[in-house]
């Protein structure tokens, strides 16, 4: 069963992100603020859950959070400021844009920025430990998800839908047949280094 608090303080926000190590598509990052006696034996770390589980808890917890805020950083503000600094901004941004501000932050992970006015904590497999972190990687993953179908639709040939812009054999063997797509992160190491890349889209 996870915790439901780090702290003493009531309102206590939890932040995680989804997609940090994908070769296409956005970082998602989702946080919220779930009420004090919030309880759901289901969940759990959003990667331990079957997708049709995910997405029921979605609806839960988008009924049941005080506040909540999902937003994508897209591949041309990851290549540009790198994949750790666009997961902690979104992540910020998440925070600050909240309905309700919160008292303390925590945030799945070894890594943060501190947001001023805002007392955090990081916590290494924080989705698998606190039920607002665990929210916010379930939002965070769905959000994702459908994301990455809805542009599966404009380059089928990546099959998003399946592999969700993750290094899989066949997301690498598609980018060495058509060259990446819009989508793609320019940063990351699409293909191993005796493939050669065509850049042309």
């Amino acid at each position: 069963m996870l915790l439901q608090k780090y702290s003493d303080n009531n309102k206590e926000a939890g932040c995680d992100e989804a997609g940090r190590g994908c070769l296409a598509g956005p970082v998602t990052c989702a946080s919220l603020i779930l009420p004090s006696d919030f309880i759901n034996e289901i969940l759990t770390d959003s990667k331990k859950l079957k997708e049709k589980t995910r997405f029921e808890l979605k609806k839960v917890i988008e009924e049941k959070a005080l506040t909540f805020k999902v937003i994508h950083i897209f591949p041309d503000e990851i290549d540009r400021i790198n994949i750790l600094n666009a997961s902690i901004k979104g992540m910020q941004e998440c925070t600050i844009n909240l309905n309700i501000k919160p008292d303390f932050l925590i945030v799945d992970g070894n890594k943060f920025k501190p947001i001023e006015g805002i007392p955090h904590a990081t916590i290494v497999k924080g989705d698998s430990k606190y039920m607002s972190i665990a929210a916010a990687s379930i939002l965070a993953k769905t959000y994702r998800d459908e994301y990455m179908d809805k542009i599966h639709e404009e380059y089928p040939m990546y099959n998003w839908k399946k592999n969700k812009g993750y290094p899989t054999k066949e997301h690498r063997a598609a980018i060495a047949k058509y060259g990446p797509s819009p989508y793609h992160r320019m940063s990351f190491k699409l293909l191993p280094d005796d493939e050669q890349l065509t850049l042309e889209f």
